[in-house]
C-alpha cells in the first residue's frame, strides 16, 4: 500500500538482525501473492482472493496489515485494469479472461511489516496490457538497482524513471507515470518517511546507508498521469479510462548491494 532510527539525513536504517526479521515478514508477503496469483481465474472474485491472502497470512503466525488500516476493509488492495491502487475486494467484482490485476499486500510478523505488489494477467491478455506490466517490473527493478550506501533518495526516484524511459524506446509506446503516488519507509510501521518519488532529478534527499529501508513501488498507465478517487474513497482510477500496473518490494540497502526483502516463492 506510506522510525526506527530517526535522521533527518539518511533514509532511516535497521540492524542486520532486523533486516532479517524484516525479511521474514516480507517471505509471508511473497507467499499471499504467488497463492493469489494461482487462485486467480475467470470466475473468480476478488473477495475471494482476499481470502486466500488472509489465510497464507495468519497461517504463518502474522496479521494482515492492510485490514483495518485507516479502515481499509481487505487484507489485500486489488486493482483491476483501470484501478490503479487500493482496489477493496468485493463479491461482485468477477475476474474475466483478459483482465490486469494488481494486487498489493502486507503482513506483520513479530512487529516487523512487509509490503509488496504485482500485476499479472487473467488468461491470454493483449500485448500493450502484457508489456505495460513488464515496464512497471523494469522501472522497480532499475530503481532497486539504485538502492546503495552513499546513493541519495532521488537516485533511485531518478533510476526508476530512467528504467520507465528505457522501456518505452524498447517496447515503442510512451508510458504514464502515475502522478502523487510513489514508495516509503517502512519498518515497525507500513508507511514512513520519506516519501520516494517515481521521477525526479538525482541527487536530493537523505542518504542511504547500510541498513536504509524503502519500498519501492512504480504504478504506470497506457495513457494519463492523471487519477481519480472513487466515491469508496479508497480505489484510485486512470483519469481516462486506461490501464494500469503496480509492482513493488521492500529493499534494504546492504554493503553485499540490495537486497530485496520481500522474495516470492517461484
Amino acid at each position: 500500500m506510506v522510525f526506527g532510527r530517526k535522521s533527518k539525513k539518511v533514509v532511516p536504517f535497521r540492524t542486520a538482525g532486523e533486516l532479517d526479521a524484516m525479511a521474514a515478514a516480507g517471505a509471508v508477503v511473497g507467499r499471499a501473492l504467488v497463492a493469489v496469483r494461482e487462485a486467480a481465474k475467470p470466475g473468480v472474485s476478488t473477495l475471494e482472493l482476499d481470502a486466500v491472502a488472509e489465510q497464507v497470512i495468519r497461517e504463518a503466525g502474522a496479521v494482515p496489515s492492510f485490514k483495518g488500516y485507516h479502515g481499509f476493509p481487505g487484507s489485500i488492495c486489488s486493482s483491476v485494469n483501470d484501478r490503479v491502487v487500493h482496489g477493496i475486494p468485493i463479491a461482485e467484482e468477477i475476474l474475466a479472461e483478459g483482465d490486469l490485476v494488481s494486487i498489493d499486500c502486507g503482513a506483520i510478523l513479530d512487529g516487523w511489516h512487509g509490503d509488496s505488489a504485482f500485476t499479472f494477467g487473467i488468461g491470454a491478455v493483449i500485448e500493450a496490457d502484457a508489456l505495460l506490466s513488464v515496464a512497471t517490473r523494469l522501472s522497480m527493478e532499475a530503481g532497486i538497482a539504485a538502492m546503495l550506501p552513499e546513493n541519495r533518495l532521488t537516485d533511485v526516484s531518478h533510476a526508476i524513471e530512467l528504467g520507465t524511459r528505457a522501456a518505452e524506446a524498447a517496447h515503442g509506446r510512451e508510458y504514464g507515470i502515475v502522478d502523487g503516488y510513489g514508495g516509503h519507509g517502512i519498518g515497525r510501521e507500513m508507511h514512513l518517511d520519506p516519501f520516494l518519488p517515481n521521477e525526479g532529478e538525482p541527487g536530493r534527499g537523505p542518504r542511504l546507508v547500510v541498513g536504509s529501508v524503502l519500498a519501492i513501488e512504480p504504478m504506470l498507465t497506457l495513457g494519463t498521469t492523471e487519477t481519480t478517487v472513487l466515491g469508496d474513497d479508497w480505489t484510485v482510477v486512470t483519469s481516462d479510462g486506461s490501464r494500469a500496473a503496480h509492482w513493488e518490494h521492500t529493499v534494504a540497502v546492504t554493503e553485499d548491494g540490495p537486497r530485496i526483502l520481500t522474495p516470492r516463492p517461484e
